[in-house]
């Protein structure tokens, strides 16, 4: 199969295709199978097109249903990745509940001129209460980590009825979101929810910037009611101006499957799709609507 690869994706499966180019998605008559991060794939744009390897496990910006409208199969990366987001969040979690990012920057400073014994409190995390808004693989390994910090776990699915997300937000010391994009989660934590929170709450997102009304969550933290940790924003790579003097916001650029280990891995896994789809074998990890 001819591959076309919108960039040289990390690890040595890659280099088991017979004929791969790196290159931009620009109308080719010859390519069968692209792999993607997340992009939009015209299928116009690609006759011969019979399969998009989506490298991450998220694929709402790839176009799926005109995909399939022309019979083009869809793959992605589950699995690959759980540990390392889940990692990431924790990261988040840990940095935004006790405000390491915050003294970081007043040491860097040299603006730390009192005693370890004054000033300076964080919240505890250890007992806290923690929200998870998606329990799938990565909300299921979200949780797991958080039994050795002692907490009260409470978790929604995103077909969950308003009470129950309205209820976990609540209640939870932090929040962190692991749904995927779709139309239904598109802004499902909108101002009135972000309402709900308690004062001095932590938000984490690793998931999707769109799930989260931006503007709102701005204006939440910038008020300094609650603090956040995000690895995801609605139009990356720009992040709100407003949050970039907060001290209540930990920001990091969509970290969330950055390790060597998981972004070979991933690679692993859309070579297998393609190299599975060249034999006329089932594919490996489809994407089923």
């Amino acid at each position: 199969m001819k591959v076309l690869a919108t960039r040289r994706y990390p690890g040595p499966a890659l280099d088991e295709l017979q004929d791969v180019e790196v290159g931009l998605l620009e109308p080719r008559a010859d390519v069968e199978a692209v792999i993607v991060a997340n992009e939009p794939v015209d299928p116009d744009a690609f006759p011969s097109l019979r399969l998009v390897a989506n490298f991450g496990v998220g694929y709402d910006r790839v176009g799926v249903e005109r995909l399939r409208q022309r019979s083009v199969a869809v793959t992605n990366t589950p699995g690959a990745l759980d540990a390392a987001t889940a990692d990431l969040a924790w990261a988040l979690i840990l940095a935004a509940r006790r405000r390491i990012v915050e003294g970081d920057r007043l040491v860097r400073a040299g603006e730390w001129t009192w005693s370890w014994a004054d000033g300076f409190l964080a919240e505890e995390l250890t007992g806290s209460t923690l929200g998870i808004v998606g329990l799938g693989r990565i909300g299921s390994a979200v949780a797991r980590r958080a039994e050795g910090f002692e907490l009260r776990v409470l978790s929604v699915r995103s077909r969950d009825g308003e009470e129950a997300f309205d209820e976990l937000l609540a209640e939870s010391d932090i929040v962190t979101i692991h749904a995927p994009l779709t139309p239904e989660t598109s802004r499902l934590i909108d101002a009135r929810r972000l309402g709900l929170m308690r004062d001095g709450a932590v938000l984490v997102n690793t998931a999707r910037g769109e799930i989260v009304d931006e503007d709102a969550l701005v204006a939440e933290l910038v008020s300094g009611r609650i603090s956040a940790g995000l690895d995801v924003f609605a139009y990356e790579p720009g992040v709100p101006e407003q949050l970039l003097p907060l001290p209540n916001v930990v920001l990091t650029p969509h970290l969330g499957t950055a390790t060597r280990g998981t972004r070979e891995a991933m690679t692993r896994l859309v070579v297998d799709n393609i190299r599975a789809c060249e034999r006329g074998e089932p594919l490996v990890t489809p994407v089923r609507l």
